[in-house]
């Protein structure tokens, strides 16, 4: 069986040569350098993501330690959507042709979509974006002003057309999981529920240790077709740009949807490319062509204004960015595994399975590395990313110790492994980048 660590010659796209491919490969224990790898490099060397030519260009997979952190991700904003007020709902990735007829994607996006699939005697469509079955579940029943505002999220899949020339890695893709959410508010609640959303990207990429390399206020260009009239426009746009006061912020005209104005959050790989990660959108096209309705203290039918917000953007391409910016030694909240224990010997086997069932009922992610893979230090080089290594030896199974190793190099004093599990566990809830005391 091959080593899934070890590069796949299979992955390599031939329509996008890596620059960096051809250098001598790491040996030893340093860790590797992000400056002078991209994340396609990494996430092949590192065993985190791949793809095949049977699969399709543009639509790689994630191999177990990339799912890991993928998964760790999901959980995570999950909560911190749940606890910012948003109810988390799912839709399904197909649609009729007419739905998006309907949302204005068919007339304006239709060159990006995938073509629709005749079944049963309908059109159905991949979805290019999740806003349109929003609607739809806003629309299932009737709304009041107490409701509002009505924060709806998900973790879902859509899909864009993207040209071949422009795929990449994770970065550009042609199957998305966006971490999607749709804001329905009043007309006097739109002003916070921006600055809420934009406080809550800050808050997350502080914890994701991610650096905007700036924020966009993408408006509509000359010449290009939009949804809407021209006074929606500007009041999008003002309300966006107040929004953004405190944050420095450059226009950029050209750069808006096809329904509204946006704001775009900015990162640079380690290339200096631009990407949009995270966006802010007010919409008043969408609630006017779906008929959106909700019913005012006065009784009567109004309009709600759609906030269109994404916290992480696509799953794929904040992966891409953290493998890049961390090269592949995750902080310990995020790391694909956080704990391996190598027993010495076979005598010590016994109490390192104990150590590992332990650290996983505290819901770490943990792996035993068994003598008969190598010498000791063969296995810690093996495993020299993973932020906590805990060695047990004769002294140790006696004394019910661990001996630590951080990734850093450091070798703390022996602890007991009450305290080991302690020590690693506040680290990781702190989501920081401190391995230890």
């Amino acid at each position: 069986m091959s080593d899934p660590r070890l590069p796949d010659p299979r992955l390599p796209d031939p329509r996008l040569p890596d620059p960096h491919v051809s250098g001598p490969r790491r040996t030893g224990s340093r860790l590797p350098d992000p400056g002078r790898s991209d994340h396609r490099r990494l996430g092949r060397e590192l065993g985190l993501f791949g793809g095949d030519p049977l699969i399709g260009a543009g639509l790689p997979y994630l191999l177990p330690d990339g799912a890991a952190v993928r998964h760790v991700l999901e959980e995570y904003v999950r909560e911190v959507e749940r606890r910012a007020g948003y109810r988390h709902v799912c839709s399904p990735v197909l649609g009729k042709r007419e739905l998006y007829e309907l949302s204005g994607h068919w007339e304006h996006y239709r060159d990006d979509m995938f073509p629709p699939m005749r079944v049963g005697g309908e059109d159905l469509v991949l979805r290019p974006s999740l806003c349109p079955h929003h609607a739809l579940i806003y629309a299932s029943r009737a709304r009041s002003h107490r409701e509002l505002p009505l924060r709806l999220a998900e973790l879902g899949g859509m899909y864009r057309a993207e040209l071949s020339g422009v795929l990449g890695g994770l970065s550009r893709v042609r199957a998305i999981q966006l971490n999607d959410g749709h804001l329905f508010c009043a007309p006097d609640q739109v002003a916070g529920e921006l600055r809420g959303a934009l406080e809550l990207i800050r808050r997350v990429h502080a914890d994701l240790g991610l650096k905007p390399a700036r924020y966009r206020l993408s408006l509509p260009g000359e010449g290009a077709k939009y949804a809407g009239s021209p006074e929606d426009w500007a009041r999008s746009a003002e309300l966006l740009a107040e929004a953004l006061a405190g944050f420095d912020f450059e226009r950029a005209p050209g750069e808006a949807a096809f329904y509204g104005p946006k704001i775009d959050v900015q990162v640079a790989d380690r290339a200096g490319r631009e990407w949009t990660l995270s966006t802010v959108q007010v919409d008043f096209h969408q609630p006017e062509r779906f008929g959106l309705e909700y019913t005012g203290p006065d009784g009567r039918a109004h309009r709600p204004v759609l906030v269109h917000r994404s916290i992480l953007g696509s799953l794929e391409r904040v992966l891409a960015q953290l493998i890049e910016d961390h090269g592949g030694a995750f902080p310990p909240w995020l790391a694909p595994v956080q704990v391996t224990v190598f027993p010495v010997g076979d005598a010590e086997f016994p109490a390192a399975a104990t150590l590992s069932e332990q650290c996983l009922d505290a819901g770490l992610r943990c792996e035993v590395v068994p003598a008969d893979r190598g010498s000791l230090a063969a296995r810690i080089r093996g495993h020299r990313l993973v932020p906590y290594q805990a060695v047990l030896g004769p002294r140790e199974t006696e004394e019910g110790l661990v001996a630590v190793r951080l990734r850093d190099g450091r070798r703390p004093d022996p602890v007991p492994a009450g305290e080991f599990l302690a020590e690693v566990l506040a680290r990781v809830g702190a989501r920081g980048g401190q391995l230890w005391r």
